[in-house]
C-alpha cells in the first residue's frame, strides 16, 4: 500500500458504514436516556454493577497484560525501530509532544480526584488499614498507594500499548491511521469489510462515551470552582451551559488543526497547571511533600505485585468496582482517542523512546502532582486544622478548592485551579473530535472542518445527556460499558502488533 499521507482539509471524507453506524448508536441512546430519565438511571446502576461485578478481574488481567507488554518491547530487540522507517525525524519537539500526550491523556481526573481519592480513601480505606488498631500514618500512606496504583503505569500502558500499534501500522507499514490498521496482520484484506467497520465502530463510541466521562466530571468541578469564586451555586442546570461554552472552545480549537489551536493550548494548560502545582509545593508544607513524593514511590514500587493483582475475594466488599475497575475500564475507553492521537504526533520515535516517554515520564509527573495535592491533603487532615475530609464527603468536586482554601492567595489559586481545569476540558474535547473524525474519515489525518465541528459538538451533548439522565453513576457506567468490548480488542492488538514486528526489515535488513 501507498505511504499514509495527509488528506486534503475540503469536501466530504467519511467511512459511510462506520460513520452512520456510530451517529445511530448515539443517536438511539440519546432518545432512549431523554424518554425516561428515571428509568434510564436504574438501568445505568444495574449496568455498572452486572459488569463491574462480573467483569473486573477481566480489567485487571488486562491492565497487567498490557504493561507486562510494553516492558517486554522496551528490553526486546523490536525497540530500536523507528516508527517511520530508520530515515523518519520526530515533527514535534520533546516539550511539546510530551505537553500534548499528557493533557490528552488524563488532564481533568487528575485535578478532580488528585485531592479527593486520597482522602476518601484514607477515611474509609479499603485494604489492611481498615483494622481497628490501625494507624493514622499507615492508612494515609496506603490511601497513597492506592492512588499512585490507578494513576500510575497501568493506564499508561494501556495508552502505549494501542498508541505504538497504530504508530506502527500507519507510519511503517502505510495503512490508514485507523483502529483496523492494527489487525492487518490478523484480518488481511478483511479490515476494509465487515469486520474492520465493526472495529472502527466499536472504537468511536469508546472514544466519545471515554471523553463524555471526563467532560462531565470536569464540569463538576468547574462549576464548584465558580461556586467558591464567584457565588455560583453548583446546579444542573449551569452544568449544561457550562458543556455549551467549552464545547464551543473546543469547537474552535479543533477546527485551528493539531498544530495551532490544540498545540497550542496543550502548552499553555501544561504552564498554567505547572504553575499552579509549584506554588502549592511552595506556601503548603514542602518537607512533607517532597520526603512524600519518594515514600510514595517507595510503597508503590514495594507493593506493585499486591496492589496490581489485588481483589476482594475474600473480603466480600465492592469498593473496587466503583474505584479501580472504573478506572481502568475508563482508561481502556479512552484508549482509541489518547493512543491515535499519541500516534499521531510520534513519528519519528524508536519504539524504546516511545514506550519509556509514554509510561515512565507522564507517570512520575503526576505522580508529583497527585503528592503535591494529595499528600498536602492528608497535612492537613493529620497536623492542620483538617475540614477536607468532610467537604470531600459533601462534595467529590469541591475537594480541590477547600485544600487551596488552606493557603495564601486562595482567591486566585482557586480561579486559576478553575482555568486548568477549563483548559484540559478543552484540550480532551477537541483532541478527542479530530481523533474520533480520524477514525470516521478512514484514517484521514487531516479531515473537513464541518466534520469536526460535528463531532465536537457530539460529545457536548453526549456529555449532557449523561449528567440530565444519571449523574456520576450514568458517567461511570458509560466508560464501564463501552471500556469492557474494548479490552478484548486491546488484547488482539497487541498480538497483531508482536506478528509485525517479528518481520520488521529494519532487523531482517
Amino acid at each position: 500500500m501507498p505511504p499514509m499521507e495527509d488528506q486534503p482539509r475540503s469536501g466530504l471524507q467519511i467511512n459511510a458504514p462506520v460513520f452512520l453506524s456510530a451517529v445511530l448508536l448515539i443517536l438511539l441512546f440519546i432518545i432512549f436516556t431523554l424518554s425516561d430519565l428515571d428509568k434510564a438511571a436504574q438501568i445505568f446502576k444495574a449496568m455498572q454493577t452486572t459488569i463491574a461485578e462480573n467483569g473486573g478481574w477481566f480489567f485487571v488481567l488486562t491492565t497487567n497484560l498490557l504493561l507486562a507488554f510494553c516492558v517486554f518491547l522496551i528490553f526486546s530487540r523490536y525497540g530500536s525501530i523507528r516508527l517511520g522507517g530508520p530515515g523518519a525525524k520526530p515533527d514535534f519537539s520533546r516539550w511539546a509532544w510530551f505537553a500534548m500526550l499528557y493533557s490528552a491523556g488524563m488532564g481533568i481526573g487528575l485535578v478532580f480526584f488528585a485531592v479527593a481519592e486520597p482522602i476518601l480513601h484514607f477515611t474509609k480505606p479499603p485494604l489492611d488499614s481498615a483494622t481497628v488498631n490501625a494507624s493514622q500514618w499507615a492508612m494515609a500512606q496506603e490511601a497513597m498507594g492506592l492512588t499512585f496504583l490507578h494513576w500510575g503505569l497501568h493506564p499508561w500502558a494501556i495508552y502505549a500499548a494501542i498508541g505504538l500499534a497504530l504508530a506502527y501500522a500507519g507510519f511503517n507499514k502505510g495503512l490508514p491511521l485507523t483502529i483496523r490498521s492494527v489487525f492487518y496482520p490478523l484480518l488481511g484484506e478483511r479490515i476494509h469489510g465487515p469486520a474492520g467497520h465493526i472495529i472502527d465502530i466499536l472504537a468511536t463510541v469508546a472514544t466519545l462515551f471515554g471523553v463524555a466521562t471526563s467532560l462531565g466530571l470536569g464540569v463538576n468541578q468547574i462549576n464548584a470552582g465558580l461556586d467558591v469564586t464567584f457565588g455560583i451555586t453548583p446546579s444542573l442546570e449551569t452544568q449544561l451551559w457550562l458543556i455549551l461554552f467549552i464545547t464551543l472552545i473546543a469547537t474552535g480549537s479543533v477546527v485551528s488543526g493539531l498544530d495551532h489551536g490544540i498545540k497550542r493550548i496543550s502548552e499553555a494548560n501544561m504552564i498554567l497547571a505547572g504553575g499552579l502545582m509549584l506554588f502549592v509545593l511552595a506556601v503548603g508544607p514542602t518537607l512533607f511533600i517532597l520526603n512524600g513524593f519518594l515514600q510514595n514511590l517507595g510503597y508503590y514500587l514495594q507493593n506493585f505485585p499486591r496492589l496490581a493483582t489485588w481483589g476482594e475475594t475474600y473480603t466480600g466488599t465492592d469498593w473496587q468496582n466503583s474505584w479501580t475497575v472504573f478506572y481502568y475500564a475508563w482508561w481502556i475507553a479512552w484508549s482509541p482517542f489518547v493512543g491515535m492521537f499519541i500516534a499521531r504526533v510520534s513519528r519519528g520515535r524508536t519504539i524504546r523512546e516511545f514506550v519509556l516517554a509514554v509510561l515512565i515520564i507522564p507517570t512520575l509527573v503526576g505522580f508529583l502532582w497527585l503528592t503535591v495535592f494529595g499528600t498536602g491533603a492528608l497535612h492537613v487532615e493529620l497536623f492542620g486544622k483538617g475540614g477536607i475530609g468532610d467537604a470531600v464527603k459533601e462534595s467529590v468536586p469541591q475537594a480541590l478548592f477547600t485544600y487551596l482554601g488552606h493557603f495564601p492567595l486562595s482567591e486566585i489559586t482557586i480561579f486559576l485551579a478553575t482555568v486548568v481545569v477549563i483548559t484540559f476540558f478543552v484540550t480532551s474535547s477537541d483532541s478527542g473530535s479530530l481523533v474520533i473524525d480520524i477514525i470516521t474519515a478512514g484514517g484521514a489525518l487531516n479531515p473537513p472542518v464541518a466534520q469536526r465541528v460535528f463531532w465536537a459538538l457530539t460529545e457536548g451533548i453526549v456529555a449532557a445527556v449523561l449528567l440530565v439522565g444519571g449523574g456520576l453513576t450514568a458517567l461511570q457506567t458509560a466508560a464501564i460499558t463501552t471500556g469492557f468490548p474494548f479490552a478484548v480488542i486491546l488484547l488482539l492488538a497487541c498480538y497483531s502488533l508482536y506478528r509485525s514486528l517479528k518481520d520488521d526489515p529494519s532487523l531482517t535488513g
